[in-house]
């Protein structure tokens, strides 16, 4: 794994939360959703999982820190590797999951830790359900509705949103995270793994912006299926 240093901080942008994107092949749009984030946030670290398309390049241009896995591990361990990654840095107080597929807002991730902080809670989950601003389609949302009853079935947290991968997560919190599924089922295992830590938490309003780039990339009604199929069986 390498990472590159990013220059002296810059005013304005938030130098406790540090943002971490899994990015598998995401060429096309990854230097924009970097571009968005540094606006509000100093630290935006990139794990690579294996991409074949430069994607970790075109990271580290845009101003990114990038960490590589040499081969795909799946998003879970991403993810896994990129809160390791920030937690080693003791100026991390908030790690914050974001989509590198630009459908998650940078203002609702700034929003969701300045409520972390005004509320003093250690979680803060996205969720698209609580107002009207995403349109999933009627199909998608029966079908991620039943994964919330699925995945609150298994936790001792109900959330609106369970499959949602905007999140802030505090220090005490994050450190308490070993994730251990590599494929969709993971965010689940995220759930239950912060439920268990019986710290508060929060819901936050946000929208997802269901792009045909963003849908062709995972976000269509089968891999809605697939997401449920995974998180049953495993």
């Amino acid at each position: 794994m390498t990472d590159t240093s990013r220059a002296a901080a810059s005013p304005g942008r938030d130098q406790a939360a540090w943002v971490v994107i899994p990015l598998y092949n995401e060429a096309t749009v990854i230097a924009g959703v970097i571009a968005d984030l540094h606006k509000s946030f100093e630290h935006v670290v990139c794990v690579d999982d294996g991409s074949s398309d430069g994607s970790a390049r075109i990271a580290e241009t845009a101003g990114a820190t990038v960490v590589r896995h040499p081969v795909n591990l799946g998003q879970g361990a991403a993810l896994q590797t990129g809160i390791d990654f920030a937690l080693a840095h003791p100026s991390c107080e908030y790690v914050v999951t974001f989509d590198a597929d630009g459908q998650h807002r940078v203002e609702d991730a700034a929003g969701m830790v300045a409520l972390a902080r005004e509320r003093d809670v250690a979680i803060v989950f996205g969720s698209r359900f609580l107002d009207d601003r995403t349109d999933p389609g009627l199909v998608k949302r029966i079908i991620l509705k039943t994964v919330v009853w699925v995945s609150n079935m298994t936790t001792s947290i109900r959330l609106t949103d369970a499959h949602n991968g905007l999140r802030v997560i505090r220090r005490d919190a994050a450190e308490q995270i070993d994730l251990k599924q590599d494929r969709m089922a993971h965010a689940t295992e995220i759930v239950l793994q912060l439920a268990r830590t019986r710290l508060p938490w929060a819901e936050y309003p946000v929208q997802l912006l269901y792009t045909d780039y963003s849908k062709a990339k995972g976000q269509s009604v089968l891999n809605s299926v697939n997401i449920l199929v995974d998180l049953i069986v495993r």
